[in-house]
């Protein structure tokens, strides 16, 4: 079955059989990063714009790789060197650049609801990449996609996400993914950064790290996000790793096939020790390599309506 719709604005959007075939997909453009010659023609002559208004490594990175895979154009914008810094606004922004006919917007923006906004103004596919502390629906597959690779499965299974709930847009995106594809999610952080209108979400709160980790299938760890915080949440990054930091002691709590997950970027020794993100159980770089699987993933499917699960290349 195809994708139907137009823009990608949010996991919450999406129901568990979009997921599913999103997921599938992204499956079977995995192997595409794996050959000698990493190019298909699926996407030839489209353009694809990544208007980025934030800093970012891997998903900027990936969704031009991704893109460029399969063949499409790219265009990436530059904040720091736009006209926004002589006062335009990002309507006005985006309505230009939708003159010069691209097929898709890629928007990451540090204001919440930016990419809805914009999906009003243009005539072409808009993919939200990052909405302040919204959502960051592409995380959130890939983080799906990692974690059935290895579990061949995501229902039933207990998901530990640790951190900056608060103010954390992947911590949102993971919820609304794992929940609707069956998953048994725990939240954990200080009471501060993991306020109690979470439990409006179908999922099991706790300020206890040891509780949310035992017996846990996969952690999630997440960063804290000081450029979003205009207060002290907590006393002292030392006083964090200890309570709310992942070590190899912690981490014996869970299952001994407990996968180890990051969004990136790290703070190495606040929220996860260099042994425990470099060590057995870890999967971050395999996400940073399924984001460009699922990223490609999104793109066909909803700059080719219509198109196939079962995509075959010569």
């Amino acid at each position: 079955m195809p994708l139907n719709r137009r823009h990608l604005l949010g996991i919450e959007d999406l129901d568990p059989v979009e997921i599913e075939l999103i997921l599938k997909t992204g499956e079977s453009f995995r192997e595409i990063s794996a050959r000698p010659i990493k190019k298909v023609p699926a996407l030839r002559g489209k353009t694809i714009i990544n208007l980025f208004f934030e800093p970012s490594t891997r998903t900027r990175s990936s969704f031009e790789i991704a893109a460029k895979r399969l063949s499409a154009d790219t265009v990436n914008f530059s904040h720091s060197s736009s006209s926004a810094l002589k006062g335009e606004t990002i309507i006005d922004t985006v309505k230009n650049l939708q003159s010069m006919a691209p097929d898709a917007l890629v928007v990451r923006h540090p204001a919440s609801g930016i990419p809805l906004v914009l999906s009003k103004h243009v005539k072409c596919c808009v993919i939200n990449a990052g909405d302040g502390m919204h959502e960051h629906p592409t995380q959130a597959l890939l983080d799906m996609m990692t974690i059935r690779e290895h579990k061949q499965k995501l229902k039933g299974l207990k998901v530990a996400i640790i951190g900056d709930i608060r103010h954390s847009r992947v911590a949102r995106s993971n919820i609304y993914g794992l929940t609707k594809m069956g998953a048994k999610v725990w939240l954990c952080g200080p009471p501060t950064l993991l306020p109690r209108e979470f439990e409006q979400f179908d999922v099991r709160l706790t300020w206890d790290i040891r509780e949310a980790l035992e017996k846990a299938d996969v952690a999630i760890m997440l960063r804290i996000q000081l450029e979003r915080q205009g207060e002290n949440f907590f006393p002292s990054v030392k006083e964090y790793f200890d309570r709310f930091g992942l070590d190899r002691d912690k981490l014996r709590l869970a299952k001994p096939d407990v996968l180890v997950m990051h969004p990136g970027p790290i703070n190495r020794g606040v929220e996860i020790s260099s042994e425990v993100a470099d060590g057995e159980f870890s999967v971050i770089l395999e996400q940073v390599a399924n984001g460009i699987a699922v990223r490609m993933a999104l793109l066909y499917l909803l700059l080719l309506p219509g198109a196939s699960t079962q995509v075959v290349w010569d």
